[in-house]
């Protein structure tokens, strides 16, 4: 049994993580920290390394990932964290580093790799459907039209911003499918009244024979499809959200039966010369991401979301940030 310590108990802490970590057979969630915390909990880092624990989970703003993680590294202990990685590629390098000479695990929370649409995406890439991809598109769209001034995420700091928070998800999924770009270029941009952080953002990878189009927004109140895959042989389309999250929000937990299955309204589709069929979603679960660190902590398995990889997101990140900002593609 491994024991696992939370650091931050807000919306990721009480949503993404603590709920997802109790679900995973071999893992005990021993210790959170929150510094306004009843009995349950231990109010500092200092507090929880002090603990038997093997693995600390960090949940807490973006501009606080590298130090803590930094903290929990030196002290001996296995590492995830929530994405973004760091808030800067310098200090992701440092804990790369860091954490190949302590010869600890270290994994960034890229759970979206384990949603159901993406894993049936996945699926049907690898077996060649689609022939040659070339045109991929993603979107993450939500109508938020009211802004949370006093959210830390509105807020003009390091890590802020759309682009940070759900930029980071669909660019480790184009990653995955698609490997590093020759270029990118981004349109990161604010579009609400009164913004004073990105909350829209268009970002284009650059590959030699295709483009992976990735896009968010928070004034869309009818959303697109999340997916539009096309290549030389048909098109895959892809509309809805994985329900994983509406579950989580609902006091749901990943061990109960049907956890993701979705409705076959919101099933994909497949278009080839031959006609028009329906894709059943491929179930998933989040959970799967922490069986994963569980299985390389231990020797069993090899780490699937590993430092290097998470490192390369924050450099796609960074790039986007400089393309936007001076209007021109760079090259990766």
């Amino acid at each position: 049994m491994l024991n696992v310590g939370l650091v931050g108990f807000g919306f990721a802490g009480q949503v993404f993580h603590a709920p997802v970590i109790r679900a995973v057979p071999g893992l005990r969630l021993g210790a959170i920290v929150q510094r306004r915390g009843g009995s349950d909990f231990v109010h500092s880092v200092e507090d929880l390394l002090a603990r038997d624990i093997d693995l600390v989970v960090i949940a807490t703003p973006n501009a606080s990932h590298h130090p803590i993680a930094k903290q929990c590294l030196l002290a001996g202990r296995h590492v995830v964290v929530d994405k973004p990685f760091t808030t800067t590629v310098a200090e992701a390098e440092e804990l790369v580093r860091l954490a190949a000479d302590m010869r600890r695990v270290l994994s960034v929370y890229h759970n979206r790799r384990y949603v159901g649409d993406f894993v049936t995406l996945r699926q049907q890439l690898s077996d060649g459907v689609l022939g040659r991809v070339v045109m991929f598109e993603s979107h993450f769209d939500r109508f938020r039209p009211e802004r949370k001034p006093a959210a830390w995420r509105e807020q003009p700091l390091p890590g802020s911003g759309l682009w940070f928070d759900l930029g980071a998800h669909l660019l480790d999924q184009a990653l995955v499918l698609f490997g590093i770009p020759q270029a990118i270029s981004a349109d990161i941009r604010s579009e609400r009244e009164g913004a004073v952080v990105d909350d829209a953002f268009d970002v284009t990878l650059h590959y030699p024979h295709m483009r992976a189009v990735l896009r968010a927004s928070l004034l869309v109140a009818s959303p697109g499809p999340t997916f539009a895959v096309h290549g030389t042989q048909g098109s895959f389309i892809k509309y809805g959200l994985d329900p994983q999250e509406a579950a989580l929000k609902a006091g749901r937990t990943p061990d109960e039966s049907n956890w993701d299955r979705e409705p076959a309204e919101l099933y994909g589709t497949l278009t080839t010369p031959e006609g028009t069929r329906t894709i059943a979603t491929v179930p998933s679960s989040f959970a799967h991401y922490y069986e994963n660190v569980r299985d390389a902590i231990l020797g069993k398995a090899p780490l699937a979301v590993t430092p290097e990889q998470a490192l390369t997101v924050m450099r796609g990140l960074a790039l986007a940030v400089a393309s936007s900002q001076r209007r021109c593609v760079l090259l990766w």
